[in-house]
């Protein structure tokens, strides 16, 4: 863990069932070829996104569905994904090798110190789908869309560039809007503007918005998904 964030600590799980045989193989051997560290770009990420035109990150990929999907979909798209559970970046590691997706790189931990490194400007694209909504208001600290996160987004998202947040959790989708709107109102001017203009764009995933397991499984339990789409300024 990075000093410079001696007081940190992950919360919540951060392994649930044993890995399988071939998830521990691709742990000890694919994992190493794909990780990203934070000082892998703090020079630029030319040495990361190569010649692809542009870079997006996934903030706690959860399974993996949607940035695989993303990466298969987008070869010419740099991707990283972010993820402190042990299962979820085994399972997109057997994505990984599965669909021989060359443009994923993985950060295994703390997501924070990777954005702290990265240049001004450097996506085009950040992602946050189904977060841990932490619903006791003793633990909304702990919610990852937050002043900090904004702060890194405004300085990283290129103007033009989009910040996606998805949630099956009303009062997290409020809390979203909340920050976003706080963050606006604090910088003095939109920075990040909400897309929707109608309930449809909100209410219904767009086609290149692929289903995570956890929206599946909300699905199931009567939940339904929220969709927001921000565009930099």
């Amino acid at each position: 863990m990075s000093d410079q964030y001696p007081d940190y600590r992950l919360y919540g799980r951060q392994q649930d069932k044993p890995l399988k045989p071939r998830q521990q193989r691709l742990m000890d051997g694919l994992l190493p070829k794909v990780a990203i560290l934070p000082g892998d770009v703090v020079d630029g990420l030319a040495a990361v996104q190569g010649e692809r035109r542009e870079t997006w990150l996934e903030i706690g990929f959860g399974g993996g569905e949607h940035l695989a999907w993303q990466a298969e979909h987008h070869p010419d798209i740099q991707m990283i994904g972010a993820e402190p559970f042990i299962n979820g970046v085994a399972k997109l590691l057997t994505q990984i090798e599965e669909q021989d997706l060359a443009n994923v790189r993985i950060l295994h931990g703390d997501v924070r110190p990777l954005l702290e490194a990265m240049p001004e400007g450097c996506l085009s694209r950040l992602f946050v789908l189904h977060p841990d909504p932490w619903p006791k208001k003793r633990h909304h600290k702990r919610r990852i869309v937050s002043p900090l996160l904004l702060g890194h987004a405004a300085r990283l998202l290129k103007p033009g560039s989009q910040m996606r947040i998805a949630s099956d959790i009303s009062d997290y989708i409020r809390w979203a809007l909340m920050q976003v709107q706080m963050h606006n109102h604090a910088t003095g001017r939109e920075v990040f503007r909400w897309t929707a203009e109608t309930k449809d764009d909100w209410t219904e995933r767009p086609d290149d918005w692929p289903q995570t397991r956890y929206e599946a499984k909300a699905l199931r339990e009567g939940r339904e998904a929220t969709y927001l789409t921000f565009v930099r300024q």
